[in-house]
């Protein structure tokens, strides 16, 4: 396993997509979270029951994991359409050892990426939310990791980009094809979404539960969490659940298809 581990870490290091695109995944999540404050507007009402600035602050996350779900599905697609998959498995015979290293390897880019991401986020939510009326003078705290719950929902933004990556990483290995597979990822995350608002209770809930991105999502929220359809670690269960499936079926298939 670790002459794997150094063989993807080769691959991947040395493509120079990579590093551009782990430099926009801060870069994305921390200007859509600043666009994002900057032009909220709180009404006049009720101290403190507006909404939630942790999760506002974290709203850069919603785009980011796009540009991780292209490094992941490139990780192993990118092979395919050069042809280097045949040099790759002759190297490793063993397929799941290969896509496992795989996975381990776009796993540590995407948490280098991850942490400083949503530690710009945060930032960004701590210093223009002030101006957005959310401030302590509104009934609001300040955005700070002194929060049980605002650590608990950065962690969680890091492990919900880690997870997407996994789960991109088995599409890929699925599909094989660069555009297909980003197109299936990215349906699977941002259409279950706006299915729902077009649905009604229990179908708009029931949907919300089960989808990766809004099941997921949960972990940011600081407030309101009765009216979340999963509790913030059970969102991110059911993500971490489809990332485990897409990894064990782009495993058989890799398994069973010739390169």
């Amino acid at each position: 396993m670790i002459p794997a581990l150094g063989a993807e870490w080769t691959k991947l290091r040395t493509v120079g997509e990579t590093w551009w695109l782990t430099a926009g995944v801060i870069a994305v999540a921390v200007a859509a979270s600043a666009a994002m404050v900057a032009t909220t507007h709180v009404s006049p009402g009720v101290p403190g029951g507006g909404p939630d600035p942790t999760k506002l602050a974290l709203t850069g996350i919603d785009l980011a994991q796009a540009v991780v779900a292209v490094i992941a599905v490139l990780a192993v697609t990118d092979e395919y359409g050069t042809g280097m998959i045949r040099v790759s498995l002759a190297a490793v015979p063993r397929r799941h050892a290969m896509l496992g290293a795989k996975a381990l390897t776009v796993a540590g880019i995407t948490l280098a990426a991850a942490v400083p991401a949503v530690a710009g986020c945060l930032a960004a939510g701590r210093l223009l939310l002030p101006g957005t009326g959310l401030d302590p003078a509104h009934g609001y705290a300040l955005v700070s990791l002194a929060h049980g719950a605002t650590v608990r929902a950065a962690v969680g933004a890091v492990v919900y980009l880690v997870l997407i990556a996994g789960l991109s990483l088995g599409i890929g290995a699925i599909v094989r094809d660069t555009a297909v597979a980003t197109g299936c990822v990215l349906g699977l995350l941002y259409l279950p979404p706006l299915l729902a608002l077009l649905l009604a209770d229990p179908w708009k809930r029931h949907i919300e539960q089960i989808a990766p991105m809004t099941a997921g999502l949960a972990v940011e929220a600081t407030r309101h969490l009765g009216t979340l359809p999963d509790a913030p670690w059970a969102g991110m269960g059911v993500l971490a659940a489809w990332a485990v499936g897409a990894l064990v079926v782009g495993g058989l298939v890799l398994r069973v298809r010739d390169a």
